[in-house]
């Protein structure tokens, strides 16, 4: 290995003692295992558990720890024994025991840099000097290690790539998958077979989020690993969107009693969140499960467990129905038959390299290699040796044996590429490798691509990670069991999710996946409010009203011409409706309107039968006649009313719905005025007051119509007609029962306006009416005259607050309609009733009386001139 940099001396030297102090402590440790060979490779195995009491190990893990160390050894003798890999090269190792702590694996991995370290020079080239000044004694070098392949835990990991990045020897871990190891520019020297959490955590966002669901809890064991893990899945799911973290809570190293019924309060304060990420180590889970089960919890939480839970039974067991339905991840694995068929051939007799082999025989088939002589070893049977692994024991591949074999064979591969470019043609090391060149190696570890034990690629990027690639299992019952259940396999991910969701089973109803969301879905016509600062919950608002959902979010009105469907997720056209013929409410109007006119009708006959009678004739036959014309055009005004509204309706409308009023009481007031002159002109003179002659007469009354007549051609010619839908005259507040009127362009005001210059007709009549209240009774037109009068003022008083009181009503285009149109029909009854019914009854019933009366009244004939030529005393008796 070429020498490191002189900016690395003071670095080096400071090292030194702490190597002494290491070289001290491995006298008193296990030992190591050591395979002889011309490149040595490190080892670092979590052999036996964390101690307690102060104790740096604890019991021997079988699996863990044994199961991978044996993986390595056999990885290496199928190396040596590989004439086409490192031909002539034998690979050696040093393999140690970590006991699952970091600081002492940091004390153990100190040993791989002896020989660097003795290679900057002796002691007396440093002034290195023993207490009182004698040298240190002289042993042999330690083998130099090119390469090492472990640790187990992330944070032993990050320990001792800290001090292997400082000696640059390239380190590969068969099991740390925390991301901070990820970064490259910290632990350069650090690659992994196993993908590193970060896309692990990727792929349980993408379970969740398969899954539906998107409020969801998280549980990290306290250290790299867990926080790590689920740091990065609080990073992944927050750039992803849609998956919010209810709480995040961490277990303690060191947890003190309740902590974990502690911990399940906690989560239990966000009910809704029952999915739970967890990253946590085998004895974590196992204690969660057992206070959710305390806790009287079964089957409230659905749990997705990391690959420290994976597809293993000890951190369930007896604990399986709390465990139904979990979904776990694992790395993509494969048992490999040629470990098995040589673990379980290893005995104690062919396996005296691995020193810890006799603790595992005793603990794998508990028994005693040798007995104490005490009472309390009596109970247990002493080992014959003759037993077998499979046969006398249960046996089961541990899940990272593929990634330890998969370790040594990449370090082997990168050390063959290396060998053939720095020793062509040669067999066994040439001077090139001889010292090895950690930062070369490193290279060629990164560029290689091989397929692997289980038969998948292995291969690194550029921060040494392996690429992504995990099973999914779920934990399911069996027949209704959950303690014969098992894990079963239900997707992949590699990159992307495959899940098989039909495949997934729950407890409850097996084929419906439980929710785990902060808020239920809004239905239909709903939108999500959101509540601040927590994206995944939300208020469900209705879009009441004429408002209909756009999306999730946002609730918009409707168009004027729509109203929403009936679950407001859309819009419909509004119903257009009008006043009909059939309708109920054209019934009233229609009849009245239909008597009017037959009356109307008979009077005319009658009166034009009998033109020349003195009746018709005292009653003033042109503007009798004028009168009834104007009569027959109010009741006719109805069907127009009725009539479905269009250009022509609207025009016709316009001009007759003040046309006949305009002209009825234009006759009445030109007559009433008439009387009430001659009146007042007999009480000073003899003589006749002027425009009192019949064609005088025709003259006002024609006069004071044209005005009407005139304004609408204007308003005609200013506004053409058309016909309108209104969508705001019956927008209800329950949208069900909102409709379109079909109507004519006229606002309640321009249709008060077609009717205000009759009414100003009307006033000044009754005004006048009033004033000729004392004409004698020989004027026998004036007194019906006046009560007509009156009797119109009150229908149209009466009319003014019906019409304008009902314009907010629902039913307004009939009640308005009605009112209007019976309005004018008993005001033209009013008419027709007071100054024709009872002549026409004279005329046809009792002819005799239709004469002309010869005797008049002494004082009629003293204070009224003679009338008119032409009137034949039209107002006498």
């Amino acid at each position: 290995m070429a020498r490191p940099g002189r900016a690395r001396e003071p670095l080096l030297v400071a090292l030194l003692p702490l190597a002494w102090l290491a070289q001290a402590g491995l006298a008193r440790a296990a030992g190591s295992v050591r395979l002889a060979g011309g490149l040595t490779l490190g080892g670092l195995f979590p052999v036996h558990a964390r101690g307690a009491a102060g104790r740096a190990c604890g019991p021997l893990k079988k699996e863990q720890g044994v199961h991978r160390l044996e993986a390595m050894l056999y990885a290496l003798d199928r190396v040596n024994a590989d004439p086409e890999l490192l031909p002539g090269v034998r690979l050696g190792a040093r393999l140690l025991d970590t006991c699952s702590r970091d600081t002492y694996a940091l004390e153990q991995a100190l040993s791989f840099v002896q020989a660097l370290i003795r290679g900057r020079g002796d002691g007396d080239e440093v002034g290195l000097r023993c207490p009182g000044g004698v040298p240190p004694l002289r042993t042999a070098p330690p083998e130099r290690v090119v390469a090492v392949v472990g640790a187990s835990a992330s944070s032993v990991s990050i320990m001792v790539a800290n001090v292997l990045r400082l000696f640059a020897i390239p380190q590969i871990s068969y099991a740390s998958t925390a991301p901070e190891l990820s970064d490259s520019t910290r632990y350069d020297f650090f690659s992994r077979v196993v993908p590193p959490d970060s896309y692990q955590a990727q792929a349980m966002v993408d379970i969740v989020r398969a899954l539906g669901w998107n409020y969801v809890s998280t549980l990290a064991s306290e250290g790299n690993y867990g926080e790590s893990g689920v740091e990065a899945f609080v990073q992944i799911s927050r750039e992803a969107g849609g998956v919010c973290i209810a709480q995040s809570i961490k277990i303690p190293r060191e947890p003190k009693p309740g902590e974990f019924n502690k911990v399940i309060r906690r989560l239990m304060e966000t009910p809704n969140a029952r999915g739970i990420i967890i990253f946590a180590n085998e004895d974590d889970i196992r204690r969660v499960l057992k206070a959710a089960r305390q806790a009287n919890l079964t089957g409230h939480f659905l749990w997705v467990g990391s690959d420290s839970w994976g597809a293993k039974t000890s951190p369930i067991l007896s604990l399986e129905d709390v465990a139904v339905g979990a979904i776990t991840i694992l790395p993509k694995r494969a048992s490999i038959d040629g470990f098995d068929q040589y673990f379980m051939t290893r005995s104690l007799e062919n396996n005296r390299r691995n020193i810890w082999f006799a603790e595992f025989w005793e603990e794998n088939f508990n028994c005693k290699l040798t007995r104490s002589g005490t009472q309390a070893d009596d109970s247990t049977r002493k080992c014959t040796g003759e037993e077998r692994i499979g046969r006398d024991s249960t046996y089961e591949q541990e899940g990272k044996v593929q990634f330890v074999i998969d370790a040594v064979y990449a370090i082997a591969h990168a050390l063959h590429s290396m060998h053939q470019a720095l020793c062509p043609g040669h067999t066994g090391l040439c001077p090139a490798m001889e010292p090895t060149d950690g930062r070369m190696l490193l290279q060629y570890i990164r560029a290689v691509r091989f397929n692997g034990s289980a038969g998948t690629p292995v291969m690194f990027n550029e921060n040494g990670d392996a690429p992504g690639r995990y099973d999914i299992f779920q934990y399911q019952a069996t027949n209704g069991s959950a303690s014969s259940g098992g894990y079963q396999a239900v997707g992949q991910w590699a990159e992307t999710l495959r899940l098989d969701v039909e495949a997934l089973q729950w407890s409850g109803d097996p084929r419906e996946v439980p929710s785990s969301l902060c808020s239920l879905p809004c239905g239909p016509g709903e939108r999500k409010k959101m509540v601040k600062g927590v994206p995944c919950c939300w208020h469900c608002e209705a879009c009441d009203g004429y408002r209909f959902q756009v999306d999730e979010f946002t609730c918009e009105a409707c168009p004027g011409d729509m109203r929403p469907t009936p679950n407001h997720t859309g819009c419909r056209p509004t119903p257009v409706v009008r006043l009909s013929w059939s309708s109920p409410w054209a019934a009233l109007p229609l009849l009245l309107a239909v008597l009017g006119i037959m009356a109307t009708t008979t009077v005319v006959a009658t009166f034009m039968r009998h033109n020349n009678t003195p009746i018709v004739r005292a009653s003033g036959r042109e503007l009798s006649y004028v009168l009834l014309t104007g009569i027959f055009l109010i009741y006719a005004i109805t069907f127009l009313m009725v009539a479905e509204p269009g250009a022509v309706v609207c025009a016709t409308r316009r001009l007759f719905l003040g046309l006949g009023t305009t002209l009825s009481y234009s006759a009445l007031l030109t007559k009433t005025n008439r009387i009430y002159r001659i009146f007042e002109q007999g009480k000073r003179s003899v003589t006749p007051p002027p425009f009192i002659s019949p064609t005088s007469q025709l003259a006002i009354t024609f006069s004071l119509t044209s005005l009407q007549v005139v304004g609408v051609i204007a308003w005609l010619g200013a506004r053409p007609p058309h016909s309108v839908i209104d969508y705001e005259e019956q927008r209800t507040v329950d949208p069900e029962q909102a409709r379109g009127v079909l109507k004519c362009d006229m606002s309640d005001l321009s249709l008060i306006g077609c009717l205000g210059y009759s009414l100003l007709l009307m006033v000044t009549c009754t005004v006048y009416a009033i004033k000729a209240r004392g004409v004698p009774e020989t004027f026998n037109e004036a007194k019906p005259i006046g009560f007509t009068m009156y009797t119109t003022c009150i229908i149209w008083l009466a009319f003014v607050p019906i019409f304008f009181g009902t314009a907010q009503s629902a039913e307004k285009i009939y009640i308005q309609t009605t009112t209007l149109t019976v309005s004018l029909s008993l005001s033209a009854s009013v008419s027709l009733g007071m100054l024709y019914v009872p002549k026409t009854y004279v005329i046809l019933f009792h002819p005799e009386q239709n004469v002309q009366k010869r005797k008049r009244s002494l004082k009629a004939t003293s204070t009224v001139a003679a009338p008119p030529k032409g009137e034949d005393a039209e107002d006498h008796k």
